[in-house]
């Protein structure tokens, strides 16, 4: 730092006493005009809490989660088969880690990630109400899966940086009840439809007018980044660790355990009771679990470590998935709702706060890792069933397998430190 030293006068050598005067210069930070510009942009932390649940309502309650509800209506009107319907939800899963992937490589803009791929959910779900084709149908489905992909990185990861910034984490809790209330939402249209005899059509197409309108109203707000982004867009990724490794074999298996009940409550509530007005409620309580828990968790648990609730998050979810695979009865599939919607975005919420602790500064690389690790997870579920002859019977061997899963990486989580 430049200075200037002047010796006082009177001060002789050999006394050998001097005094110092040292003049600093002073330096002054101005603002650059886009530094300006940035700070007033700035959102506060309830509009980015909103922006990040409506964002994962469309993305995964409507992109991910619509064509459960819709599953019976669509065998009902379409004659489609169990099979059939495995190989849908399936090529949603192939979808999801496809975008997990490329999120994984390309670590694209947050915000841009999560704008992009929500205009490819409203265009996708659209385009399944206008037609009847199956071979469209898989191909939308995966389209579907890959831009759900991007929203839920691109959305999870910018929302948590504003509320890092804003040092209000425990709003994380409002953003992944997004999640929830999605599939809330799509449950209840579904049943309001089936209920007037509406076909699936008329679903599709309200559920792609919703995600038209999370798409207007979000969109000037995911261009804001938080300012931490910016200067840590040229960080590399950490290397994963042994924890870092843990926590995404863990994230695989959490993607196996829960996609069962995820994707065929209502269609086996269907095969005990045929009347939308009763199984119609299953896939509702599904979300309305999951949106409550998150709330409750971020709330109550906050000062828990994320490890320790995504551990034993999985030992609920376990329960839930083992009880209709024993005895199963409506009462049963009830309670499989609300321990595994109860559970599932619990464990997304705490997996991704645990990613973003560990890669320490740079957790969108290890986020996209977590996702496809659960994608990968998600194969093997409705392939497995598809080999059955009927809802029920197709359930007990792979939610077993499910609950083996679950246990395990439970007990890693818990008992690692």
């Amino acid at each position: 730092m430049a200075g200037r030293v002047a010796r006082s006068q009177g001060c002789s050598l050999p006394e050998k006493r001097c005094t110092y005067i040292i003049h600093y210069t002073e330096t002054v930070c101005i603002p650059t005009i886009k530094g300006m510009t940035q700070l007033r942009r700035q959102l506060s932390a309830a509009t980015v809490a909103s922006v990040g649940l409506a964002g994962l309502a469309a993305a995964m309650g409507i992109g991910r989660f619509a064509f459960t509800p819709l599953f019976p209506l669509m065998q009902e009107h379409f004659g489609i088969s169990l099979a059939q319907g495995a190989w849908l939800a399936t090529a949603n899963y192939i979808g999801y880690f496809v975008g997990a992937v490329a999120s994984f490589v390309l670590t694209p803009n947050a915000g841009r990630s999560a704008r992009w791929g929500l205009l490819g959910v409203a265009g996708s779900t659209l385009a399944m109400g206008i037609t009847e084709s199956f071979a469209l149908w898989f191909f939308l489905r995966l389209l579907a899966g890959i831009a759900s992909a991007f929203v839920l990185v691109g959305s999870s990861a910018w929302a948590l940086a504003h509320l890092a910034l804003h040092k209000r984490g425990d709003l994380a809790g409002w953003v992944f009840a997004g999640v929830g209330l999605g599939i809330c939402l799509a449950g209840l249209v579904t049943l309001l439809a089936a209920s007037n005899g509406l076909g699936p059509a008329d679903v599709w197409l309200s559920l792609g007018v919703i995600a038209v309108g999370v798409v207007v109203t979000t969109w000037k707000a995911l261009t804001i980044e938080a300012h931490v982004e910016s200067s840590q867009e040229s960080i590399r990724p950490p290397p994963l660790d042994r924890s870092a490794w843990i926590l995404v074999g863990c994230y695989g298996a959490f993607g196996f355990g829960y996609i069962i009940p995820a994707t065929f409550i209502p269609a086996v509530a269907r095969s005990l009771v045929n009347d939308p007005a009763v199984f119609g409620w299953t896939w509702p309580l599904f979300g309305l679990a999951a949106a409550i828990s998150t709330i409750t968790v971020s709330t109550v648990f906050r000062t828990v470590a994320p490890w320790k609730v995504g551990g034993w998050s999985l030992v609920v979810m376990a329960f839930g998935v083992l009880v209709p695979a024993i005895h199963l009865s409506l009462a049963s599939l009830a309670v499989s709702a609300v321990c595994v919607g109860g559970t599932f975005m619990v464990m997304t919420m705490a997996g991704l706060q645990e990613a973003r602790r560990i890669a320490k500064g740079a957790p969108a690389r290890l986020m996209s890792g977590l996702t496809g690790a659960f994608a990968i997870g998600q194969f093997a579920g409705p392939i497995l069933v598809s080999t059955g002859t009927s809802p029920d019977q197709a359930l007990v061997t792979p939610s077993l397998c499910a609950v083996a899963f679950l246990l395990v990486s439970a007990c890693l989580l818990l008992l690692r430190r």
